[in-house]
């Protein structure tokens, strides 16, 4: 820290209300980066949504699995004495840190880094310095406060500056007009050692997500953008016949959305895979994996990407078509574990290296040419995917960036 007093810095995410694996790394790498860089760092989960219960598989008005869960991350990521839980969609009951010590930490913060803003504090009467609005999923917001949508406009103006992970927003490489007092234009942070791993187990090239989602797509400038991830697969069925020999596995939700309960808040519905999208994937060659079976736990989660060969992906077209510059977090994680990484362009190249290790295409030309580079001489590309990590996604680098972007 260069000599520099700690910062107090609280981290508000919904790793409890949506228990999956990525989204506890998204944001316990933060605030576990915060805390390796001495500074005075916590978690905090006050959103007034209702937890899902991966057990119940629905939302519910109960804490009986998020509480255990919260405790359980907090402890894993060295932050068990540093998290605190309100209940704010029933009794407001305050767990891990006292409803004093938390709310004067909230209000005393040098920054409180609210992902997504996804909790609304003011409606919480909650007291809060600093409130940092922290875009790790761009585009959605940006395009909606443009056009004035009164829900939007009430959340971003909650927050007295902006940081995203759309790195090209407000550059002339995107079209997407950057939300009010952008600050800081930042990426995933990792924790390197947690993703250190040898060589791969499986020979797979694999990657884990959404098939379809309902919800989310927006217009623009005339027109329509999507969110769903299918619409940006659909276009490289063939992808396995281009590369023989070489599997290519989607981790998703196999269930049949006939048998997925969703609630009635929800922005976003995940639509499993029906019979005939399963069998459309499975004849044209690809492998499928039940997502759900190891994306509760945050550590068979890393086994899995750990023990693949690399990873091929798509982004949604939202970030594509606008150049929006953003980069998985999930992709990170795997160049971090020395796995190479294939996704599709979303104008990230602008300021990640790529070619060796980590290839941006876009068209089936392309992913299948990257694909064949990779098999060609993989100890170099592997190598290769670990120093992009090294150099792009450290969480002591990108942190101590973002920190002093912000002024602090």
């Amino acid at each position: 820290m260069s000599g520099r007093a700690p910062l107090r810095l609280v981290v508000v995410g919904n790793v409890g209300t949506n228990p999956y694996a990525g989204m506890a790394w998204m944001t316990l790498q933060i605030t576990a980066g915060l805390r390796r860089l001495g500074h005075d760092a916590y978690y905090f989960e006050t959103t007034s949504a209702w937890p899902y219960d991966p057990v119940r598989q629905y939302k519910v008005n109960d804490s009986n699995y998020t509480l255990p869960y919260v405790a359980r991350l907090a402890e894993h990521f060295g932050l068990n004495d540093r998290w605190a839980y309100r209940r704010s969609y029933s009794d407001k009951a305050w767990f891990g840190l006292g409803r004093q010590q938390a709310e004067d930490l909230l209000a005393s913060a040098d920054a409180v880094f609210n992902i997504c803003g996804a909790t609304r504090f003011a409606e919480e009467g909650l007291r809060v310095g600093r409130p940092i609005y922290f875009g790790t999923d761009p585009v959605v917001h940006e395009i909606a406060f443009a056009k004035g949508e009164i829900a939007t406009v009430e959340i971003v103006s909650e927050h007295t500056e902006s940081i995203t992970f759309g790195e090209n927003i407000g550059t002339p490489h995107s079209p997407v007009p950057p939300l009010p007092n952008l600050r800081a234009r930042t990426r995933q942070p990792v924790l390197l050692d947690l993703w250190a791993a040898g060589d791969p187990t499986r020979d797979a090239f694999t990657t884990v997500g959404n098939w379809k989602q309902d919800g989310m797509d927006i217009e623009f400038l005339g027109e329509t953008y999507r969110w769903s991830k299918h619409h940006e697969f659909l276009p490289l069925l063939d992808l396995p016949s281009r590369v023989p020999g070489q599997p290519l596995e989607l981790a998703t939700n196999l269930a049949d959305p006939d048998t997925i309960r969703h609630g009635v808040d929800e922005r976003v519905m995940a639509m499993g895979l029906d019979r005939g999208d399963r069998g459309l994937l499975l004849d044209h060659g690809w492998r499928l994996a039940d997502a759900p079976s190891f994306t509760t736990d945050p550590w068979a989660y890393r086994d899995y990407v750990r023990a693949s060969r690399a990873e091929f992906t798509v982004a949604r077209d939202l970030n594509v078509r606008l150049r929006s510059g953003w980069f998985s977090e999930r992709s990170a994680c795997y160049l971090a574990a020395g796995r190479p990484v294939v996704t599709q362009s979303t104008g990230f190249e602008t300021v990640l290296p790529t070619g060796q290790g980590l290839f941006a295409y876009t068209n089936i030309d392309q992913a299948a040419a990257a694909i064949e580079a990779i098999n060609a001489d993989y100890t170099r590309h592997s190598r290769a995917a670990r120093e992009i990590a090294e150099e792009c996604f450290d969480s002591t680098v990108v942190l101590t960036r973002l920190l002093n972007d912000l002024g602090l």
